[in-house]
């Protein structure tokens, strides 16, 4: 069986509601990943995606995070949030907040995780420690089912581009987030749990870039980050026939700053 798993940044699913329900009837994903929904856990447009197959699993807020997991092959075991995922002690808070930042179920033969990490904001910044820790829990997470004989993947808006190569102008970003040794390297224990990057094929472009800024003419220019990434097991990465990032899901008006990245499995 073909099995299509894809992961998206949606920026708002109520903003971006009908380019996503367009999207969705058009690329037909067996199993969509989504950060940044930006609505509460009961306000997902659980009927909307029905209607066209899917059920769905979120877990979010209101603010400005949020994740689900999308699938039109079944939705099991849900897990809301890392099982050791740290809180951020906001600005003014008194107590640390656990963010909805992880989602993860079984789609028929696959598990996945839906993940958006931390931005960090800048080095040095309480929140860049966040970003770490976020990171260092999530590979605890995932360690059993990386290592499993079932395909599996952890996929999302990772907030860190794993290489020069993934950002349009690395001396831009010289002493900032994202690219920083200490993030590439959490990347890397992550990598180091059994898991490996599942490259997009370039299509139009050589680098296959995943978001670029809404300023400065950024999309059109294709000065972009490759930060939405899919980590698959062996038995998933085995499976791969097929990756792409979909840019036509970037042009126009009303669109998130992200693209989807699409995974077709021969299973």
């Amino acid at each position: 069986m073909t099995v299509r798993i894809a992961t998206w940044n949606i920026n708002s699913i109520t903003a971006r509601l009908p380019r996503f329900l367009e999207w969705l009837e058009g690329a037909k994903p067996d199993v969509l990943c989504l950060q940044e929904l930006k609505c509460a856990t009961d306000a997902f447009p659980y009927d909307a995606v029905k209607e066209l197959g899917y059920e769905a699993a979120a877990h979010g807020t209101g603010r400005w995070n949020g994740v689900a997991v999308v699938s039109r092959i079944g939705l099991e075991d849900v897990v809301h949030g890392l099982p050791e995922q740290p809180g951020y002690l906001a600005d003014g808070a008194m107590i640390a907040e656990v963010e909805p930042r992880a989602i993860a179920a079984t789609c028929g033969p696959v598990r996945v995780w839906s993940v958006y990490v931390p931005n960090g904001r800048e080095v040095g910044h309480p929140h860049y420690t966040y970003k770490l820790e976020w990171l260092a829990a999530l590979r605890a997470a995932v360690l059993e089912d990386a290592a499993g004989g079932r395909p599996f993947a952890v996929l999302g808006d990772f907030n860190v581009a794993p290489t020069d190569a993934d950002v349009w102008d690395p001396s831009l970003f010289e002493g900032s987030t994202h690219v920083t040794p200490a993030e590439r390297q959490a990347l890397a224990e992550l990598r180091s749990a059994g898991l490996a990057d599942v490259m997009p094929r370039p299509l139009k472009y050589d680098h296959p870039y995943t978001y670029w800024d809404y300023r400065q003419l950024a999309f059109p220019k294709n000065n972009g980050m490759r930060i939405d990434l899919v980590y698959g097991n062996q038995p998933f990465v085995a499976a791969v026939s097929d990756s792409y990032v979909d840019r036509e899901a970037r042009k126009g008006k009303g669109t998130s700053d992200h693209a989807p990245v699409v995974v077709d499995l021969d299973l």
